[in-house]
């Protein structure tokens, strides 16, 4: 008979769910405040949607929406947070592309994605813009794609960080424009920028948030963007899939996710505040400006979406020999 150890017993009831009763769960909720676990640093995109989004939503269900950023792990350690939490509906995870391309990138896992995590919301898209310094060439995309296959592997693009949607983004982009790039992975999109304004870079592919400065003040310019459709803050850019690339559609993005074991009635009502708040004229202003592209979707739609995402990127990861750097 094995020996039972304190280290163990601990080991195990962090490894057990953490189950409410659902009647006193979905009676009483939210039973204090709420706690959205974010995976990303203070001050950056998914931060800045998750505090503006957060406050309202504490407004509508009349508890406090107490944000806590826990970086690192390429988003593990904010999940494992999660993980650890009661599955009583009081603590969500913020998350990104993580969820869907990390099962591809790390091996040893500590949970399955797709059977630990439900998608409660995607709160909002980040497209993004393929931009040149202000003297290189190609003043098009196509007179980019035919630089590039004039000269292959030479033209670089950076961008925020390795296996990101941004890099995700530009191997689709490279794999359907028959071209090769060179990669170059910064630590975040102003980094990005600040390089591509100082002209110490080719190429950027950023968000059109990051790209605002180097822009603004003439030391870029943009040649697509990867949402489907223009964005409100660069109506007048055209898309990739405008430019020969239908159906180009890589933007970044960042959603609501519950551990499972999570009542089901919490999860929408955690979605339909989400939703609610997303309304708000004072959220739209403050995320507008950000480049933001406010969604707040079903569950069964964010799962819909999530499973199509994890096909596409999921064999782009392989076919493009993609890694974490």
């Amino acid at each position: 008979m094995s020996k039972v150890t304190r280290r163990g017993v601990l080991a195990a009831s962090l490894a057990t769910p953490f189950l409410a009763p659902h009647g006193w769960a979905q009676a009483k909720w939210p039973t204090g405040p709420l706690r959205w676990v974010v995976a990303f640093a203070a001050g950056g995109a998914a931060d800045t949607v998750a505090r503006n989004v957060g406050l309202r939503v504490s407004e509508i269900l009349g508890q406090q929406v107490i944000i806590d950023n826990r970086t690192g792990g390429n988003s593990i350690v904010a999940a494992n947070a999660v993980m650890q939490a009661p599955r009583d509906g009081q603590t969500f995870l913020i998350d990104a592309a993580n969820q869907v391309t990390n099962e591809f990138l790390i091996k040893d896992l500590p949970f399955d994605y797709q059977k630990t995590w439900i998608p409660v919301t995607r709160l909002s898209d980040f497209p993004q813009v393929l931009a040149v310094k202000s003297d290189f060439p190609a003043k098009t995309l196509e007179d980019y794609i035919a630089m590039a296959k004039a000269k292959p592997g030479v033209i670089g693009y950076g961008t925020p960080p390795a296996a990101g949607m941004a890099h995700m983004a530009g191997a689709e982009f490279q794999r359907r424009a028959g071209i090769k790039l060179i990669h170059a992975p910064f630590r975040g999109g102003a980094d990005a920028a600040r390089d591509i304004g100082a002209g110490a870079i080719d190429s950027v592919l950023i968000t059109t948030n990051s790209i605002r400065p180097p822009l603004a003040a003439g030391r870029c310019r943009i040649l697509a963007v990867t949402s489907l459709k223009r964005p409100p803050v660069f109506p007048d850019v055209p898309t990739f899939a405008e430019q020969g690339f239908p159906g180009f559609d890589l933007n970044d993005w960042n959603g609501l996710f519950a551990a499972t074991g999570t009542p089901a009635e919490l999860i929408l009502r955690m979605q339909q505040a989400c939703a609610e708040a997303i309304t708000d004229a004072k959220v739209k202003e403050k995320l507008d400006a950000t480049g933001a592209v406010l969604t707040a979707n079903t569950p069964a739609e964010f799962k819909t979406w999530l499973d199509t995402q994890r096909t596409l990127l999921g064999k782009l990861i392989v076919e493009a020999g993609i890694k974490l750097e």
